[in-house]
């Protein structure tokens, strides 16, 4: 099956979605092209058409379009044979008159003395062009300022939910697959701005299946710096140790979630002393992923990555070439297959987000697998505790966060803990307002008898002694917490 992203490409600037405005400019901007001669640089985030415009508009216009990756050859005399004569007289399209389209994709990876002047190169392209030349980039101000002020700019915005679900439906049409549009809703939503993306995970949760259901959809976020397919294909088929691990720093995935990704992934690409070496980093990285659970020490997490990411780049025995279908970790799928253990996990997320004055999502994907790892199989029961009850937990919660079952003596004792110091905590906080209460409420105070402490004239020795007790047992619980990290994690 070919990718989707390239089968579904839109072939004219009407089919193109989202982005309304940039795509009216474009088609402006070459329709006034003889008047301005002026390159232009269109750029955006990844995944929001700016190739596809490019290739569309050229179809438009009825040009030929010449495609040059400037990251894979972007120094001086690279870029002045090969784009500048194909901007110029059109050689390299087989000759002949009429207009040619130059696409310059990844412009913003030419850095000047790092690139030996490929930057001047291509400043000085852009003027002299005697064809239109479109300059592909994701960050408009990681680009030389000289080249932004030779050029035109477009600005490609996030795509929107609502033109990305009209894509995904047509696509399902195309391709006979049923959905539930709840779960074309998630994917876009996870994917919130990014089309290729959003087509990328469509393809991969429909392998296999004639039917796309709700519960199917891996809920999450994406980040909008890096995709993880992205990730993916520079880990394992493109990048090489250094730059494997820098792309990590963009993808919005803990260790624990990325070393899955890849451990699923890898054998697509790998096969033989590869894949042996990839797993030998990978099992490395795992120690050190244990090691944190153990100790706590967050700061091993460095030591995972490298393993992970640089070390299965540098297993890559050769050039890998074409598509390759990643998917979601097999775990997370057996996870989305369930919807009671999907609503256990946003009740909890819910919990500690109105606790902790934080959101729903930052709760899900950065708070809870710190709880999850701290909490395992309840090991360290005193935290365990002082998490239910912070949090209001029941005894469910409580097992999908540790992972121990639900019925077990071990949680059920934890949750009547956490019940008991819940209330101990509330009698703390009235400040005495409800003391001395009785049935017959306020007329209990009128018989007393003159001299009782109720007063303040009788012995109040008795109180003290309850003071010091009560301050007593809130310090050993106050040490208790602290010995446990619960005052460092809050």
């Amino acid at each position: 099956m070919s990718d989707w992203t390239e089968r579904y490409r839109p072939k004219t600037l009407s089919e193109l979605r989202g982005n309304d405005t940039a795509r009216d400019e474009l088609r402006e901007w070459a329709d006034t092209w003889e008047q301005h001669r002026e390159a232009v640089i269109v750029h955006g985030p990844p995944g929001v058409g700016k190739t596809s415009a490019a290739h569309a508009l050229a179809a438009d216009e009825g040009w030929p379009t010449i495609e040059f990756n400037a990251s894979d050859s972007r120094t001086k005399d690279v870029i002045e044979q090969v784009a500048g004569e194909a901007a110029k007289s059109g050689t390299l399209s087989g000759g002949g008159g009429g207009r040619r389209l130059l696409v310059m994709d990844e412009a913003d990876n030419i850095h000047g003395n790092v690139d030996r002047g490929g930057s001047k190169a291509t400043t000085a392209l852009v003027k002299e062009a005697g064809q239109p030349v479109v300059l592909i980039a994701n960050d408009y101000y990681d680009m030389a300022s000289g080249l932004r002020n030779a050029c035109q700019d477009i600005e490609f915005r996030p795509v929107s939910k609502r033109s990305i679900v009209p894509v995904l439906r047509d696509i399902c049409r195309q391709e006979a697959i049923e959905y539930e549009d709840a779960a074309l809703d998630a994917i876009a939503e996870t994917n919130s701005g990014d089309l290729r993306g959003a087509i990328n995970d469509l393809q991969a949760l429909a392998e296999g299946r004639d039917r796309l259901r709700a519960e199917d959809v891996v809920t999450g976020e994406r980040d909008r710096t890096r995709g993880i397919f992205d990730f993916l294909d520079l880990v394992i088929k493109e990048a090489g140790p250094q730059a494997a691990l820098e792309a990590s720093y963009d993808v919005d995935e803990t260790p624990d979630d990325l070393i899955n990704w890849i451990e699923d992934n890898v054998p697509k690409d790998y096969t033989g002393a590869e894949l042996a070496t990839a797993y030998e980093f990978l099992a490395n990285a795992d120690r050190w992923l244990g090691r944190v659970r153990e100790t706590q020490n967050y700061a091993y997490w460095r030591y995972a990555g490298d393993n992970m990411t640089a070390g299965v780049a540098a297993a890559r025995g050769g050039e890998k070439g074409g598509w390759t279908r990643y998917g979601p970790p097999s775990y997370w799928s057996k996870l989305g297959r369930s919807r009671g253990t999907r609503d256990t996990r946003d009740y909890v997320a819910r919990q500690i987000a109105q606790t902790n004055g934080v959101s729903t999502g930052t709760a899900r994907r950065e708070m809870l697998p710190y709880l999850a790892t701290m909490t395992h199989h309840c090991t360290n029961r005193e935290l365990t505790v002082a998490m239910a009850a912070a949090y209001e937990l029941e005894a469910e919660h409580v097992a999908f966060v540790t992972g121990s079952g639900e019925d077990t003596n071990k949680v059920q004792s934890i949750v009547e803990d956490a019940r008991t110091r819940r209330a101990e905590q509330s009698v703390a906080a009235s400040q005495g307002a409800f003391e001395g209460a009785t049935a017959e409420g306020p007329a209990a105070e009128s018989q007393q008898s003159p001299g009782s402490p109720a007063d303040g004239d009788g012995d109040s020795a008795s109180d003290e002694q309850s003071e010091t007790a009560t301050n007593g047992n809130d310090g050993e619980r106050a040490s208790s917490d602290d010995q446990s990290g619960l005052s460092d994690f809050l």
